[in-house]
C-alpha cells in the first residue's frame, strides 16, 4: 500500500474522494451546508456553499487540495447535506453546526464565553438591579455585554453605592422584616422595610438608567448640585452621603478607558497572526461607553487563510449572541455582504479618523496578547521538551493527564483528571468522577482503577475519540498506585502510554518527591530543576481540582434536606421555599395558606408539601 510523507495512505485518499464523488450526482445547484463524517459518523468538517454541487466536487480533485484537506478527505467515510434558501441562511447554519459539533478540521472558537449583562427588572414596584448571563428571558432592560465578570461586578458595585438600589430576589425582598447587610454597608436604601419613599427610589432608578445609557456626566452634575445645596443648608450628613455617591459614580467613569464620540453602539474586532497562531481582540461599546475588552485565540491549522479564520470567528462569535448595529474590523473578510445580511449588521473597515485610530489600538492590543501567548507557549514547550528528555519519553507530550482522588474517611469519594499541554492547563478537558463501584471506603487503589477504566474505556469504544488519548499519564501516589494504574491500563490495552507516579513519601514534604516509572528504579529530581517545578505544579493543580470536587460534593450532601424527597419539589421550588421560610423546618411547620403564598407554589403543590409533614 502506498503511503506518503504526511502519514496517510494514497489508497485511502482515493477511497475518500470516491466516497465524495458518489454524492455529487445527487446534489442540487442550491446553497446549503455539507458535513464530512468519519468512520464512526464523527464530524470532521462543516462547510457552506453557494452551489453545493460545485463545492463538493472540488474535494474530489485531490492533487489540488492542500495537505489539511487531503487529510480530511482521507478520513471521510460519508457526508450529510442541508439545502437552504439563501447563502446567508447557509452561513448561519454553518456557524451553528461548527459551534455545536466542534469538527476537528474547522476553525474553532473554543472559548465558550457567555458575556454578562446588567439587568434592571420591570413589573415590580421596587425593581431590582443585578447581573445576568445567558438567555435574556426575564422582563426588564439589559445593559451590556460586559467583556469580563470583573467589569460587570465593578460597575454593579458602583451602581449600588451611587444609587442604593436593591439586588435581592423577589422572595427575599418579600420576606424581609428588617434591613439586610447591603443597607448597613450603604449599598441599598432598604425599600423592603419602607425606609425610602417610592418617589426617591424611582429617582435613584432613573439616574442609574441614565448612567448605564452613557449619560453619567449629566447625573454627576445633578448630584454635585444637590451636594452643594445640602452643604449650604448645613445638611452635612446628607452632603457627605452625596459626596460618597459622586465618588462611586466616578469609579464607573474611570472604567470607561476609551471613549470615541463617533461610536455609540458597536463592537471593534482586530485580528493578528504570527507563528501559526491567531488572536482576535474585541472591544465592546454600548451607549457611547466602553464596556471592556477581551482576547480570543481561535484554533485552526497553520496553513489556514487568515481572512477565512476571521470570517469563521465572526460567525461563530455572534451565533446566539446579540449583534450590535456596527462591527469595526481591521481586515477584510470573505463574503462580507453575505455576513452583514446574515448578522443584520454593518461591517466597516475604517480608513481614516478616530475609528481608524481605535482599530489600530485594538490591533496593537491583539499583537501584545498574542505575543504573551506565544511566550507562554514557548516556555511551556521548553518544559515539555525537558520533560520528554528527563523521562525518556518516545515523543514530546502534547497532552498530559494527571489523576488524583479525594475523600474523607471513605465518604464522598471522587476522582479527578486535569489536562495540560503546550497551551498550559486545558481546563475545558478536566473531568471529575463520582466513584460508583462497590469499593471499600478509602480504597485508593480501587478508586484509581475505576477512574482509569471509565476514562479510557470510552475512548477505546469510540474510534473518533482516540485522538484525545494522552501522551503521558501522571498519578499522584507511590509504587502501589503506580502498579494499580499500570495493571488497569494493561488490561484495557493502553499500556503503551507512559505512566509516571509522584509520591511525597511518609514525611509529605515538598521537594522530597519520589518518582516511579515502568522498568525503572524509583528516582528523584534536583529541587532547582525547572522540570521538577513543572511536575509539582501540575500535580498540585490535580490535587486542587480533586479537593474542590470533593468539597462541592460534600457541600451538596450537607445541603440535602427533608424537602428533597417530596414529589414535585425541584431546585427552583426548594429555593423559593427556603428563602421564604428560612429553613426546611420552617417549611415543615407552615400552614397551607402560608405555603400557597410562596411564589411558584400552587394549591396542589402546597397540599403535597403540607401532607408530607402532617397526616391527612
Amino acid at each position: 500500500m502506498d503511503q506518503d510523507k504526511n502519514n496517510f495512505t494514497i489508497t485511502n485518499l482515493q477511497r475518500g474522494a470516491d466516497v465524495i464523488k458518489e454524492y455529487v450526482n445527487t446534489l442540487p445547484d442550491n446553497s446549503g451546508v455539507y458535513r464530512m463524517l468519519g468512520v464512526k459518523g464523527n464530524p470532521l468538517y462543516v462547510g457552506k456553499a453557494k452551489n453545493l454541487k460545485k463545492r463538493v466536487i472540488s474535494y474530489t480533485i485531490i492533487n489540488k487540495l492542500p495537505i489539511r484537506l487531503q487529510r480530511m478527505v482521507n478520513e471521510t467515510y460519508s457526508m450529510e447535506f442541508v439545502t437552504t434558501n439563501t447563502e446567508s441562511e447557509a452561513l448561519l447554519l454553518e456557524a451553528n453546526l461548527i459551534k455545536k459539533l466542534q469538527p476537528m478540521y474547522n476553525v474553532l472558537l473554543k472559548d465558550g464565553k457567555t458575556f454578562q449583562y446588567i439587568f434592571i427588572q420591570k413589573g415590580h414596584p421596587w425593581p431590582r438591579v443585578t447581573k445576568l448571563r445567558g438567555a435574556q428571558n426575564e422582563n426588564g432592560t439589559y445593559y451590556g455585554p460586559f467583556a469580563s465578570a470583573d467589569a460587570v461586578e465593578e460597575t454593579l458595585t458602583a451602581i449600588y453605592r451611587s444609587f442604593l438600589l436593591r439586588s435581592c430576589s423577589d422572595n427575599v425582598f418579600a420576606s424581609r422584616t428588617r434591613p439586610c447587610l447591603q443597607y448597613h454597608i450603604k449599598r441599598c436604601s432598604a425599600p423592603c422595610v419602607g425606609w425610602v419613599s417610592d418617589s426617591e427610589y424611582k429617582k435613584y432608578l432613573s439616574q442609574a438608567k441614565e448612567v448605564l445609557s452613557g449619560k453619567s456626566n449629566l447625573i454627576q452634575h445633578e448630584i454635585s448640585k444637590e451636594m452643594m445645596t445640602a452643604s449650604k443648608n448645613k445638611e452635612y450628613e446628607r452632603a457627605a452621603i452625596l459626596r460618597d455617591r459622586l465618588k462611586a459614580l466616578a469609579k464607573i467613569q474611570s472604567q470607561q478607558i476609551i471613549n470615541v464620540a463617533a461610536i455609540k453602539n458597536a463592537d471593534v474586532l482586530a485580528i493578528t497572526s504570527e507563528g501559526g497562531k491567531t488572536c482576535v481582540q474585541a472591544f465592546f461599546f454600548r451607549n457611547g461607553s466602553n464596556y471592556g475588552t477581551s482576547s480570543f485565540f481561535p484554533s485552526h491549522s497553520k496553513d489556514e487563510d487568515i481572512q477565512e479564520v476571521f470570517t469563521s470567528f465572526i460567525m461563530q462569535f455572534y451565533e446566539g449572541r446579540e449583534t450590535p448595529p456596527e462591527i469595526l474590523i481591521n481586515m477584510d473578510i470573505n463574503d462580507k455582504s453575505i455576513v452583514e445580511k446574515a448578522l443584520n449588521t454593518k461591517i466597516t473597515l475604517p480608513k481614516l479618523g478616530r475609528k481608524k485610530d481605535l482599530i489600530l489600538h485594538a490591533e496593537q492590543n491583539a499583537k501584545n496578547a498574542l505575543k504573551r501567548k506565544l511566550i507562554h507557549k514557548a516556555t511551556q514547550q521548553t518544559l515539555l521538551d525537558g520533560l520528554a528528555q528527563k523521562l525518556a519519553l518516545p515523543n514530546i507530550p502534547k497532552r498530559i493527564e494527571v489523576y488524583d482522588n479525594s475523600h474523607i474517611q471513605g465518604t464522598n469519594q471522587v476522582g479527578a483528571m486535569i489536562v495540560a499541554g503546550p497551551e498550559g492547563f486545558m481546563k475545558q478537558a478536566y473531568r471529575k468522577f463520582n466513584i460508583k463501584g462497590d469499593i471499600a471506603p478509602g480504597d485508593d487503589y480501587a478508586m484509581m482503577r475505576e477512574v482509569l477504566t471509565r476514562r479510557f474505556k470510552k475512548s477505546l469504544d469510540h474510534d473518533y475519540e482516540k485522538h484525545t488519548l494522552p501522551d503521558l499519564v501522571i498519578i499522584d501516589g507511590g509504587l502501589g498506585q503506580f502498579n494499580a494504574a499500570y495493571q488497569t491500563m494493561a488490561d484495557l490495552g493502553v499500556a503503551d502510554i507512559p505512566i509516571l507516579s509522584i509520591s511525597k513519601g511518609k514525611e509529605r514534604k515538598d521537594g522530597e518527591e519520589k518518582f516511579f516509572m515502568l522498568n525503572q528504579k524509583e528516582f528523584r529530581m534536583e529541587k532547582n530543576d525547572p522540570v521538577f517545578y513543572y511536575l509539582e505544579r501540575i500535580r498540585d493543580e490535580a490535587h486542587r481540582f480533586a479537593i474542590t470536587t470533593h468539597r462541592n460534593k460534600r457541600a451538596k450532601e450537607l445541603t440535602k434536606s427533608m424537602l428533597d424527597d417530596i414529589p414535585g419539589i425541584g431546585a427552583k421550588r426548594k429555593k423559593a421555599l427556603l428563602e421564604y421560610f428560612g429553613s426546611a423546618r420552617g417549611v415543615s411547620e407552615a400552614g397551607l395558606k402560608d405555603l400557597i403564598a410562596v411564589e411558584g407554589i400552587s394549591e396542589a403543590i402546597a397540599k403535597v408539601i403540607y401532607y408530607n409533614f402532617h397526616e391527612k
